[in-house]
Order: C-alpha cells, then structure tokens, then sequence
C-alpha cells in the first residue's frame, strides 16, 4: 500500500473513532434532552424535555398534546433541596400545552415533571420520577464554535498521533506536538472562556473545585504534557504517547457536563 493511502486510510480510522466518542459523550450526558413516549386517553404521546437552557428569562416547557380533552400540571422544585414540589397549570395553545420554569442564576438545576390528566387518568411525564434541567449564561456562538472545534480536533490528532506510536512510524514527534498545542487552546483557553460566558467562572476545577469537565481537561494537558516532554528529549516516547491517545479516549468517552458546575442553593438567600 502506498504511503499516501496509507496516511488517508489512518486519518479515516482516526475520524471514525473520534465521531463515535463524540456522539456518544454526547448523548449520554446529562444536558442531553429526555425523550419518550406515553398513552392517554387512548392516544400515544411523544414528549421531550430540555435539560438546559442558556436563554434569557423562563424556561419554556412544552408538550404536543392534540386533544383537548387532556390537561396538564407543571411540577417543579430547587434541585437537591428537599423543597415540595411547586405547581404551574400548563396552558393550552393550539396542539400544545405550554408552561415555563423560573429563570435561575448560572449552574442553578431545577427538577421537574408533568402530570396529564383526562378525565379520571393520569400519567407522570416521565413515568420514572423526574428531569433535572440546568440554567447557564449564554455563550457567544463564535467562542462556542472555536471551542467545540478544537476540542474535535484535539481528540482527532489524539487518537491518530496514538495510531502512529501504535504501528510505530514516524510523524510521531510531529503529531505530538500538534496533539498538546491544539488540546491546549481548546481546552485551557478557549475552556475557561465558555466557563466565564456560561456560569461565571474561568476555572472550578483543581485546586478550585471539582468540576469533572475542568478536571479532564486538565488530566488530558497533563498526560499529553508527558509525552511531549518524551518526544522532544528523545526519550522513549512510544509509551508515554500511546498512555495519552487510550486515557484522553477514556476522557472523552465520559458523559459530557457529568458533575459540571452546580449551584449551591444553601448559600443563596
């Protein structure tokens, strides 16, 4: 196979890898919409709820309900408070029953669930308990789209520059570099960033809290750090390199926004 296929064919493998990780980091994570299906009044019901909003004001609660013979109740509280749960009438607009959750300060979570009723049937939307939605700051999409992009990209030359250590060829050094430079501008820069815009803080990570998202930002600068400092010494650097591509994989397999910033609401009036 000639070196150009070859190339092309390791960055396909690359890309197909890193897409994976990324949809499912994705749609595994906590801010990813709740979806499902209910049955009323011998009608089946699809639903989805928000787990995040970075809007002004409230957040919108809606569900498609094509029948007017079934209400609805809004049913909300502070996340992890104990409080009871405060109730919202939905209203009725067209084919929808329309409601809204209090705007709260950044990283502020809300749990919420809906009661649907027709006649002497009702169904809790979810059957299983309750959602949790988290309020965040808007984000200008420019930085957004910087961030996301160099992060994309860092997992990409990250598992191809593991590839590369893996059959042992020579653009080693080369893509090491790229790896830490493209990691650090997405992830320690570009982070903190999104971090201010959304929730008011540049960094909650160590040694300023535990935020997971920080933190394996900062465990994946560290170990690609390592192999850096390998490959321009001349060390060894075929296991420090392939140590970083399989742990920042494991990273990025971790649910995105998993224990991200949460509002303390005992320290709120």
């Amino acid at each position: 196979m000639k070196g150009g296929v070859r190339t092309f064919l390791l960055w396909a493998i690359a890309l197909v890898i890193t897409l994976s990780s990324a949809v499912y980091q994705r749609l595994t994570g906590p801010t990813w919409e709740y979806s499902g299906t209910t049955g009323l009044a011998g009608r089946e019901l699809n639903f989805r709820l928000d787990r995040t909003f970075d809007g002004e004001g409230d957040q919108p609660v809606v569900l498609t309900v094509p029948t007017g013979e079934i209400a609805g109740t809004l049913l909300w509280r502070r996340h992890d408070t104990g409080e009871q749960w405060r109730e919202i009438p939905l209203v009725r607009e067209a084919d929808e029953l329309q409601g809204a959750l209090p705007h709260q300060p950044p990283a502020g979570k809300l749990d919420y669930r809906i009661i649907l009723t027709a006649g002497d049937e009702t169904v809790t939307v979810p059957a299983d308990g309750y959602v949790t939605t988290r309020f965040k700051g808007a984000v200008p999409p420019t930085v957004l789209l910087i961030h996301v992009l160099l992060m994309f990209t860092a997992m990409l030359f990250s598992t191809r520059t593991g590839i590369e250590a893996l059959l042992r060829r020579g653009n080693v050094k080369r893509l090491t570099i790229w790896t830490f430079a493209i990691l650090v501008a997405g992830g320690m820069i570009f982070g903190p960033i999104m971090q201010h815009y959304a929730f008011g803080e540049l960094w909650t990570g160590i040694p300023l809290g535990w935020d997971l998202t920080d933190n394996k930002t900062l465990i994946s600068v560290i170990v690609w750090a390592w192999a850096l400092r390998a490959v321009l010494t001349n060390r060894p650097a075929r296991t420090p390199v392939l140590a970083a591509s399989i742990l920042t994989l494991v990273i990025y397999l971790i649910p995105h926004s998993l224990l991200g910033s949460e509002l303390d609401y005992t320290q709120e009036p």
